[in-house]
């Protein structure tokens, strides 16, 4: 049963879901790899509790996540088809969690999202243009497009992944000296 989408169709039962163009597969495969090259430079520079760089099949998004070793109140759920426990298990400490989904529309965006979301996170001024909080998604996002064009893809990617990882650090009054390289 996929996760994460409304209106979600059982795997064996879905009739309307079956078509495959392996050339946008491929496209979207490479472009996969070089954006985790750029996750695993992040994720290094990171000594405390940090995942793997990993790809969600529910939302097919990649992402990167810290953890600031604290405990976190108990997340509230709200994920379409996917079960309170689950959530739960993944939010029980601090994170600020950073990565790319496919969707809403067009390319695709990086996002960035702290829980639980600290006082002033969302009116953090985050690099670079056109970088911002999204309100309807309660994350920070940069279109993949800023990125796909810009000279050293890179580093832009790189700089909005530390300036969304240090507004929540910030906000958050994460122990910096003791979690980073």
């Amino acid at each position: 049963m996929p996760v994460e989408i409304p209106d979600a169709v059982r795997f064996d039962e879905d009739r309307v879901h079956g078509e495959y163009h392996p050339e946008h597969a491929q496209r979207f495969w490479r472009a996969l790899l070089q954006m985790d090259r750029v996750f695993e430079l992040f994720r290094a520079e990171f000594v405390g509790k940090v995942s793997p760089v990993h790809l969600f099949w529910g939302a097919l998004d990649v992402a990167v996540t810290r953890f600031s070793g604290r405990p976190a109140p108990p997340h509230p759920g709200g994920a379409p088809n996917c079960g309170p426990h689950v959530m739960l298990e993944a939010y029980s400490h601090e994170v600020s969690s950073a990565g790319y989904w496919p969707g809403p529309d067009g390319e695709g965006v990086f996002y960035s999202y702290a829980y639980p979301e600290p006082d002033g996170y969302r009116h953090w001024s985050v690099v670079p243009r056109p970088a911002g909080y999204d309100e309807a998604l309660g994350e920070f996002v940069l279109p993949y497009e800023a990125v796909r064009t810009a000279s050293d893809p890179d580093a832009v990617l790189l700089e909005f992944l530390h300036s969304t990882y240090e507004a929540a650090a910030e906000s958050g009054a994460w122990d910096r000296t003791l979690l980073e390289r």
